[in-house]
């Protein structure tokens, strides 16, 4: 049941912003110590298709974020990019490319291979008991709805380390990718997205040409459609709908992930650059980043900082994602928005992150 306070959570959790981020060190420490199991989900089926990309043209614009009431202080402040033209996947990769991809190549992905304790201890606090090594199994970070909640701030009450969850078995050991081949591929890290992404000759978007892309030509705008308010009028992208993480009204279409191409596009005729699955970008993510920019001057084609800056957990790299997932709502996480940026562990799979790629002319 929701408890006395639950608004006051939405607001504090709202104001940093980090509803989505938790890392695998935290959930296999917690749950090596709780030992907290999850009951698998029903996924919906799909029968979206096609494989094609669209070329973005060049061009200028401010990216981050203006006067938009919503945005968080990492978007801060609004700077002036101009990028080349470029090639993107009209869609997010589905399990379908995903799985062509593994049958040609054998590749196993970071969530089908055991963790590594060596790396993982560098993300806990120093002396942390090694956990029981069935914790150190393959698998993956699960979103569970549920209505236990006591607060917004402890995200292990909807997150959990599943053994056995990956991109063929998305809510874990007796769920499949059957029948959803047109959905977006989940619980891949960055390693995977690259070896994807060199696999087809493509390359994964920086930020600036991910924003530029999400913009669709709009100026100043805070979505990918316009300012119209995503719950305003016909359904625009998938978010959550309802009360998060207890009720979701589907008023979307769908309670978790959705097939590719479910919504309308944006101006360039790319689907999906809101809401969904959070999309990897190649670029370090760098907490105070925006502000090395220039107020005067136009910068080209940024790459990024040269590492990763994040200082509650500076020994784990972080690299960006955009664009938000069927977790968020205006109430709490509003990453549907095109300035929206997050931390996200890059050696770390999750139920709500996915990629897209692109490639020069």
């Amino acid at each position: 049941m929701l408890l006395v306070g639950f608004n006051s959570c939405v607001s504090e959790s709202k104001t940093d912003g980090e509803c989505c981020k938790i890392t695998k060190a935290d959930l296999i420490l917690h749950q090596s110590q709780d030992s907290i199991f999850l009951e698998q989900n029903h996924l919906l089926k799909s029968d979206a298709n096609t494989d094609s990309m669209i070329l973005i043209p060049s061009g200028e614009f401010y990216m981050g974020a203006g006067d938009d009431k919503l945005a968080l202080a990492r978007e801060f402040p609004k700077h002036k990019v101009r990028v080349d033209s470029f090639y993107m996947d009209i869609h997010e990769v589905t399990n379908r490319q995903f799985e062509e991809f593994v049958n040609a190549t054998g590749y196993k992905t970071v969530a089908e291979l055991p963790v590594e304790w060596e790396v993982l201890k560098l993300q806990l606090p120093p002396n942390t008991t090694k956990p029981n090594s069935s914790f150190l199994e393959p698998g993956s970070m699960v979103f569970t709805k549920t209505n236990q909640i006591f607060n917004l701030i402890d995200y292990s009450q909807w997150w959990r380390w599943i053994k056995g969850a990956s991109w063929k078995h998305p809510q874990g050991p007796g769920s499949s990718i059957h029948g959803m081949e047109d959905y977006p591929v989940v619980h891949i890290c960055y390693h995977d997205a690259l070896a994807y992404a060199n696999w087809c000759g493509k390359r994964l978007p920086t930020e600036a040409e991910w924003e530029w892309a999400a913009r669709g030509g709009l100026e100043n705008k805070i979505y990918p459609w316009g300012n119209e308010g995503v719950e305003v009028n016909e359904a625009k992208c998938n978010y959550w709908t309802g009360v998060f993480p207890s009720s979701n009204s589907k008023q979307d279409g769908y309670e978790g992930v959705a097939p590719v191409m479910s919504y309308k596009p944006n101006n360039f005729g790319l689907y999906d650059m809101a809401g969904n699955v959070w999309e990897i970008c190649s670029d370090w993510y760098g907490e105070n980043y925006y502000q090395s920019f220039s107020s005067n001057d136009v910068a080209y084609n940024p790459q990024g900082p040269d590492t990763w800056e994040f200082s509650p957990e500076p020994l784990d790299p972080k690299r960006v994602v955009k664009g938000g997932s069927f977790l968020c709502n205006d109430s709490y996480c509003s990453s549907y928005r095109v300035s929206a940026r997050m931390p996200y562990s890059q050696d770390t799979g999750m139920s709500h992150t996915g990629f897209r790629c692109v490639k020069n002319p």
